[in-house]
């Protein structure tokens, strides 16, 4: 299988992981492992970038993993804006995942101030990947306005949920000019598959593995279903049929 190319940045794994809700930094560093990500998302605004205490920084060997800061909590695109600066000036990487939050039962993005941010951002020379809706429309305007590549959700963050509207992220990735990432929904294994049998280039997560029972488990789980369901996509599935289609054709029986 060919690597993922975001930005100029090659990845073998196409499997982002958060940083968020691991039972503690050494679960996180073991997840990390048996994931086997080579990028992971950290919130600027959720961790010591001084480095002056303990962090979960300091359990994320980033000489084989690559930081993508996110603006997780940001309300408006001029809060994300400065927060996307803060990560730049602390020496995290002037990538970003761009959130931009319009709901905060449902952690919706608000789209208006996601397309705000990603021009102002772009322009700033930052590389942007913004976590939207799963609107093909959305993200082909924000492809348009500069983003490395688009985060359509599967479902609302940390719900568990799968993949809502599989049709729609078919469509976003037919119609992408970027890398399509699926962002937040995913709740166990099959969800991931589901993701990348539609055609995604990668799958973003983080509560379904720091909250599992067994997160490290959870973690080779993703690993190995991103890899099988890229695997089923390039392989191409079957024609779904009404009816049964006999596995060895009566043609050619002795007797028939």
């Amino acid at each position: 299988m060919s690597d993922l190319v975001i930005a100029g940045r090659t990845l073998r794994s196409r499997l982002i992981v958060g940083t968020g809700k691991y039972p503690s930094h050494a679960i996180m560093k073991a997840c990390h492992e048996a994931s086997g990500t080579e990028m992971v998302t950290v919130a600027v605004r959720r961790v010591d970038i001084s480095r002056k205490t303990e962090s979960l920084l300091d359990y994320i060997d980033t000489s084989a993993i690559f930081l993508l800061p996110n603006t997780a909590a940001c309300y408006t695109a001029a809060d994300a804006i400065r927060t996307a600066h803060l990560g730049r000036e602390a020496g995290m990487s002037n990538w970003v995942k761009l959130e931009v939050i319009g709901d905060e039962q449902t952690l919706y993005p608000d789209n208006e101030g996601l397309l705000e941010a990603t021009r102002v951002l772009v322009k700033d020379g930052f590389v942007v990947l913004p976590y939207t809706s799963d609107d093909p429309v959305m993200c082909r305007k924000l492809a348009d306005a500069g983003a490395a590549a688009v985060m359509p959700l599967g479902a609302p963050i940390g719900s568990g949920l799968g993949i809502q509207n599989p049709n729609n992220i078919r469509i976003i990735r037919e119609q992408a000019t970027v890398p399509v990432i699926v962002d937040a929904g995913v709740g166990t294994a099959s969800d991931a598959a589901i993701a990348m049998e539609l055609g995604a280039d990668g799958v973003l997560m983080n509560t379904a593995i720091a909250g599992a029972t067994d997160p490290v488990a959870m973690a080779r789980a993703m690993k190995l279903a991103v890899e099988a369901g890229r695997l089923a996509y390039l392989a191409g599935r079957i024609p779904r049929k009404s009816y049964a289609t006999a596995s060895s054709p009566l043609q050619g029986i002795v007797g028939s």
